[in-house]
């Protein structure tokens, strides 16, 4: 196969970092192939890591490091560069097993979504040599790649919860590799009451529903042959399941895609209400240019609206919340001898200094979490004298506790000194493996720091 440089000049990380298991067993290239044009190798004859390092995949590498390929079609994952930019270099020499993988169950839908490419009358099953995973395939490709995985995305085209093991496959997941992080996105109506408390106990991390509107009437426009009342009662199910087991996962969100239909603020209102109710982890809005006769204008990027709602929206950081004060929000002063002097130390003389923080928001901040990821800590970010940042992850520090919604407490950081010359310390928090409290416009602290 021939995978010649194209006139339009993009580059892409997908071929490095991340690959896509259709329900059929055949890998492809991004998960913005809803009708598998870009395949790299089928896992059902050939094991994963020979298609990662295979021809197609390799000659895909090398042509993205010269700016572009004709294998990548119309895929929206590109990314455009400037005419006087040069394309990034990334190592040929790749790891023979990407670091996260799409696992498509099903490319099968139990609804219709208005105008969307992945709608059952589009024809997309038949885009598929198989309509459900097969469960050997399946145990096969993640006993050979699970080792080293970071991630898994259980989902792609389709509703996976129409496999109807689909929840044992989570499981599955978890049990054989724990430190696996697995993520799913769902519709929420292929489940009965049953099957999703089950998930409830499978390990699995993060579970987001998509639910775009607070009542039927609304919420159906785009999901077409939806059920509200259904969706909304598993997703009430897998809460209740989850807080009667005491776990702090799954972490679950209720992701709103924002239409001209629901956007008003009465509609976004109850669904503030409703996802407090709930016990909701997250509620979040997407922001969509489709279809062109229904997409919310109000909130289009650049409007007064957007700029409202920038830090709930679902794309905007991996921290912000629609629901009132459920934001992480944090106030933090680290004081020096004398307001506005630096901190002054010698370049072998690590410094020990005690921050205040509160939590402003309704949520505590957690000291401990599953698999070391949502636990919240106090960072200081090394920057240089006019504020650029030098080295993001320079020093941190534990929360002695939970801190509880407008509670206080003193953190002790040690600091290390760097090299001799003027600094800046940066002080935040950061929910490990999610997001810095800064990108959901939560406020900083920064310090000078003098080092002879």
């Amino acid at each position: 196969m021939s995978l010649n440089y194209q006139a339009t000049r993009f580059t892409c990380s997908w071929p490095w970092s991340i690959g896509v298991l259709l329900c059929d067993g055949r890998m492809v290239c991004g998960c913005a192939d809803p009708y598998a044009k870009r395949v790299l190798g089928d896992t059902r004859t050939t094991p994963v890591a020979e298609i990662w390092r295979g021809p197609v995949a390799s000659q895909l590498r090398s042509d993205i490091n010269g700016g572009g390929s004709s294998f990548c079609g119309d895929c929206p994952l590109k990314l455009p560069l400037a005419p006087d930019q040069a394309p990034p270099q990334r190592d040929l020499n790749v790891a023979g097993i990407p670091g996260r993988l799409y696992i498509e169950c099903t490319a099968a839908c139990n609804i219709s979504c208005l105008q969307a490419c992945c709608a059952p009358e589009t024809g997309i099953t038949r885009t598929r040599q198989a309509g459900m995973l097969d469960w050997d395939v399946f145990t096969r490709v993640v006993d050979e790649a699970g080792p080293s995985l970071g991630r898994i995305d259980f989902f792609n085209y389709g509703e996976a919860f129409l496999h109807k093991r689909a929840v044992e496959m989570c499981e599955y997941i978890k049990t054989k590799f724990p430190h696996i992080y697995l993520y799913t996105s769902t519709n929420g109506l292929a489940f009965t009451e049953e099957k999703v408390r089950q998930l409830a106990h499978s390990g699995i991390d993060e579970v987001t529903f998509s639910l775009d509107g607070a009542s039927q009437d609304t919420y159906v426009k785009y999901r077409q042959r939806g059920n509200f009342d259904k969706a909304i009662g598993n997703l009430r199910a897998l809460l209740d399941e989850k807080a009667k087991s005491g776990h702090d996962v799954p972490f679950v969100n209720w992701r709103y895609i924002l239409f001209n239909w629901n956007d008003h603020d009465e509609e976004m209102a109850r669904a503030r209400q409703m996802a407090a109710d709930l016990g909701v982890d997250r509620l979040c809005w997407e922001i969509t240019d489709h279809p062109e006769d229904g997409f919310s204008r109000r909130f289009a990027p650049g409007t007064p609206d957007h700029d409202r709602i920038r830090y709930e929206i679902w794309d905007a950081n991996n921290l912000g919340n629609a629901i009132p004060g459920a934001t992480p929000r944090a106030a933090i002063d680290v004081h020096t001898v004398l307001p506005d002097l630096p901190f002054l130390t010698r370049a072998d003389s690590p410094l020990t200094l005690t921050a205040q923080v509160k939590n402003l928001s309704t949520r505590a901040f957690r000291a401990k979490a599953s698999y070391g990821r949502r636990l919240v800590r106090l960072g200081a970010q090394l920057t240089s004298d006019d504020g650029t940042v030098i080295n993001r992850d320079y020093a941190r520090a534990w929360l002695p506790q939970d801190l509880a919604p407008g509670a206080e407490t003193a953190i002790q950081i040690e600091v290390p000194a760097p090299a001799p010359g003027r600094y800046g310390l940066k002080f935040d928090l950061v929910s490990e493996g999610i997001d810095w409290f800064e990108a959901c416009g939560s406020p900083t602290i920064t310090r000078g720091l003098w080092v002879r």
